[in-house]
C-alpha cells in the first residue's frame, strides 16, 4: 500500500500559526528539503493532522468528515495528499528516494557565503581580522596535536574562535583523516553516524567508509537509526568548511561525522557518563577503531559552552552580573579541559545541574575519555551577548596534545 493510501507525515516537520494570517498554518521542514514553509488553511491542517500512517484515506475521510465545517469530498482530500507527497512532506517512496543521494547538501549557507570565492574571503578574514590569530604558518606539522575543541556558533558571532582552533590544527597535525564529533541539536539519540559525503561551496568532503565500518563493528547496531538528524545539523558542516579552506590544493582530507546526543540522564543521576553502557561502548569503539587505523587521526570536537537568557528559557534578561557569573563557571569547566580530565570536566557541569546548558558536554566528554590526551591549552575564549539581554552564548577553542 502506497504512502498516499495510508498517508503519514514524515519526520522533522513542525507547524506554527502564520503570524501574518492567523487563518493559515505554516508547515516547516526542519530537514531543509523544502526551500520555504508550506502554507495551508486551518481546514487543510484539520486533515493533515490525521495523516499518521495507521488509517487508509477512506477511513480518514470518514472520521475527519464528521465535522461539517471541514467536510470535504474524497477527491479533494486525495488532491491534498498528492500535493503533500510531491512536496516531500509524506513518509513514502518519493521522500526516501530523495534521501538516497550519497551527498549531503549544505544547509548553513547564510551563516556563511554561498559563492566559493566569497566564502574563501570570508574565512580568510576570520583569520586576519582584529580578533583572529593571523593566517596559519606553512611548514611541516610536528604531529603533536591530538584533538581540538572548536565552536559551532555561527561565523558572524564566533568565527574568530574557529580560526584560533583551526590555525593550531593546520600547524600541528599531519592527519588527512578528521573524526568530527559534534553536538546533536535535533535528536535524542545518543550517537548517530552518516555515510553521506558533505558538500559545501568549496566542494565535497569525502566520508571515510573504512573507518565507519570499523567503528560500527566495535560499537554495534543503532548508529544509523536517526541518520536524518545529520541533514539539518550544523555542528559538523561548519567545521568541514574550515577544513576544506585550509587543505584545498594542499592535501586530500577525509572526514567521519559523528553526532552525540544529550547526557541529561548522566547529569541528573550524577553518574560519570562512561559508566553508562552505550557511552562506555562508544568510548571503547573509538579506541579500537583508532588502533586499527593505519594513519594519523585528528579529532575535532564541535561544541559550544553556556547558553543563558530568555531565549533558552531563563526568566531574566542577561546582565553584567549574570555574564560574569557565567564566565566564572566557564573557566571552571575549561580548567578541567586543560587538565584533560573528562571526569572532572563532567563533575563541574553536573554540580550546577547543567543549568547553563553546556552543549559541548556530550562530544567533549566522549572524546576526552576515548583518546586521553596528556594536556589541553585554551587558545581563545569569548562570549556573545545580545544587546538587549535576550541571550548569551559562550564558546572556546582548546587544543589537546599527545
Amino acid at each position: 500500500m502506497t504512502s498516499q493510501e495510508r498517508p503519514r507525515l514524515r519526520p522533522y516537520l513542525a507547524a506554527a500559526i502564520d503570524e501574518n494570517d492567523p487563518e493559515h498554518i505554516l508547515l516547516y521542514d526542519r530537514l531543509g528539503l523544502a526551500e520555504r514553509p508550506w502554507r495551508i488553511s486551518r481546514a487543510e491542517f484539520h486533515w493533515v493532522r490525521l495523516f499518521d500512517g495507521r488509517r487508509t484515506l477512506h477511513d480518514i475521510h470518514a472520521q475527519g468528515g464528521q465535522d461539517a465545517e471541514v467536510a470535504w469530498p474524497l477527491e479533494r482530500l486525495t488532491r491534498l495528499v498528492e500535493r503533500l507527497d510531491e512536496a516531500l512532506f509524506l513518509d513514502g517512496p518519493r521522500f526516501w528516494e530523495r534521501l538516497a543521494d550519497p551527498i549531503r547538501e549544505p544547509t548553513c549557507i547564510g551563516c556563511y557565503e554561498g559563492e566559493p570565492d566569497a566564502l574563501r574571503r570570508q574565512v580568510r578574514g576570520l583569520f586576519t581580522g582584529g580578533r583572529g590569530p593571523g593566517l596559519p604558518r606553512e611548514g611541516r606539522p610536528d604531529g603533536r596535536l591530538r584533538a581540538a575543541l572548536i565552536p559551532h556558533i555561527d561565523y558572524h558571532r564566533g568565527g574568530h574562535s574557529f580560526a584560533w582552533g583551526f590555525k593550531e590544527v593546520f600547524e600541528r597535525t599531519d592527519a588527512e583523516l578528521f573524526v568530527i564529533i559534534g553536538t546533536s541539536h535535533y535528536s535524542p539519540a545518543r550517537f548517530t553516524l552518516t555515510r553521506k559525503h558533505f558538500k559545501t561551496p568549496l566542494g565535497v568532503a569525502q566520508t571515510d567508509q573504512g573507518y565507519i565500518d570499523r567503528l560500527v563493528a566495535h560499537y554495534g547496531d543503532g548508529l544509523f537509526d536517526d541518520e536524518l538528524t545529520h541533514l539539518p545539523e550544523h555542528s559538523i558542516e561548519l567545521e568541514v568548511v574550515f577544513l576544506q579552506y585550509l587543505y584545498e590544493n594542499r592535501r586530500p582530507i577525509r572526514i567521519v561525522p559523528l553526532l552525540v546526543g544529550p547526557f541529561q540522564d548522566c547529569v541528573e543521576d550524577g553518574r560519570v557518563p562512561a559508566n553508562k553502557q552505550d557511552i562506555g561502548r562508544m568510548v571503547e569503539a573509538l579506541r579500537q577503531a583508532e588502533a586499527e587505523t593505519q594513519e594519523p587521526i585528528c579529532y575535532i570536537i564541535s561544541g559550544d559552552l553556556a547558553h543563558i537568557g530568555p531565549k533558552f528559557g531563563d526568566p531574566e534578561p542577561v546582565n553584567e552580573v549574570l555574564i560574569a557569573k557565567s564566565r566564572a563557571g566557564d573557566q571552571a569547566i575549561l580548567r578541567q579541559a586543560e587538565a584533560a580530565d573528562p571526569a572532572g570536566y563532567f563533575r563541574v557541569i553536573a554540580a550546577e545541574g547543567d543549568r547553563r546548558r553546556i552543549c559541548g558536554l556530550p562530544p567533549t566528554y566522549t572524546l576526552l575519555e576515548a583518546v586521553h590526551p596528556s594536556r589541553g591549552q585554551i587558545l581563545n575564549y569569548d562570549q556573545y551577548v545580545h544587546p538587549r539581554g535576550y541571550e548569551s552564548v559562550s564558546f572556546a577553542s582548546v587544543a589537546f596534545y599527545r
